[in-house]
């Protein structure tokens, strides 16, 4: 940071401390300092008044957003849509082969997919999930697990962190499966957390592949962290089919897109039914 700001009222300072928390994600105590040519105290207490009113969260040495609870807990995530993410979670399955390397975040959708994916056989998976780690470990693939290191979140049951990111930087997979926020034309895929979307990206620079799942409530929305532009994603799966106008992004971004066609629809279309998929146009 740069650019020394003393003088400033506390309500005014306090205020562009929550705007740079908000650029950057997380502070330190000692770059705040700096930056406000104030003391480590007065920082601190800055710190605490933001935090009573709910605007950033304190954390070791400085203070980051809050964990957004827009989703609700993670067990009631679960259970929502539950049909549209297991019919994803097959969908998914079958762009995988024996033998290879996934990298598995956190979420509703991926762990569906990773009971899935726990009966193919051979297969290395990297995941800061240990809910994902435990179904893939006792699986009849007899996946090899590997389980990330990092800050822990007991709702979610992840690391997320540097620490967890550095350790990601140590494979090379196939194949991201990645469960997102939400799935926009302009923006691409997104994450309501910060430090979710900053594994997902992680993840996404060490593999070849980024297999994307989002039930139809995420598609045409936005949300505060980019996970990555829909040129980097090879794979979208979803329960139906997205429509215009990311349906035509999502075809000149050359995404192949895999749905399910219900049997319903696809009789009133005068289409065949079953495991659908749109490849995009390069």
């Amino acid at each position: 940071m740069s650019n020394r700001r003393g003088h400033l009222t506390p309500k005014l300072r306090r205020a562009r401390i929550l705007a740079l928390v908000r650029e950057q994600g997380q502070v330190s105590v000692e770059d705040l300092a700096e930056a406000f040519d104030a003391s480590h105290e007065t920082i601190r207490r800055d710190l605490s008044q933001l935090a009573e009113a709910g605007s950033l969260q304190k954390v070791h040495g400085g203070a980051k957003l809050p964990r957004r609870r827009d989703e609700g807990p993670f067990h009631e995530r679960l259970t929502s849509n539950e049909a549209a993410k297991r019919t994803i979670a097959g969908l998914a399955a079958r762009l995988l082969s024996p033998g290879e390397t996934l990298f598995i975040d956190t979420g509703s959708t991926t762990l569906l997919c990773a009971e899935e994916a726990s009966e193919i056989d051979a297969l290395t998976v990297v995941t800061n999930s240990t809910r994902i780690a435990a179904v893939l470990a006792e699986g009849r693939g007899g996946a090899r697990v590997f389980l990330l290191g990092g800050e822990y979140d007991g709702d979610n049951a992840e690391t997320t962190g540097s620490l967890a990111i550095s350790q990601i930087r140590g494979f090379h997979a196939d194949h991201a499966i990645l469960g997102v926020g939400a799935v926009d034309a302009r923006s691409g895929a997104m994450d309501i957390s910060f430090e979710e979307a900053e594994i997902a990206r992680a993840m996404i620079e060490s593999a070849d592949e980024v297999i994307v799942l989002a039930d139809s409530s995420k598609l045409d929305r936005s949300a505060a962290y980019q996970v990555c532009p829909l040129s980097r994603i090879n794979h979208l799966v979803c329960e139906r089919a997205p429509k215009a106008p990311l349906a035509k992004a999502l075809a000149e971004a050359a995404v192949t897109v895999h749905f399910w066609q219900d049997p319903r629809e696809a009789k009133r279309r005068g289409e065949k039914t079953g495991n659908q998929s749109i490849a995009g146009v390069s």
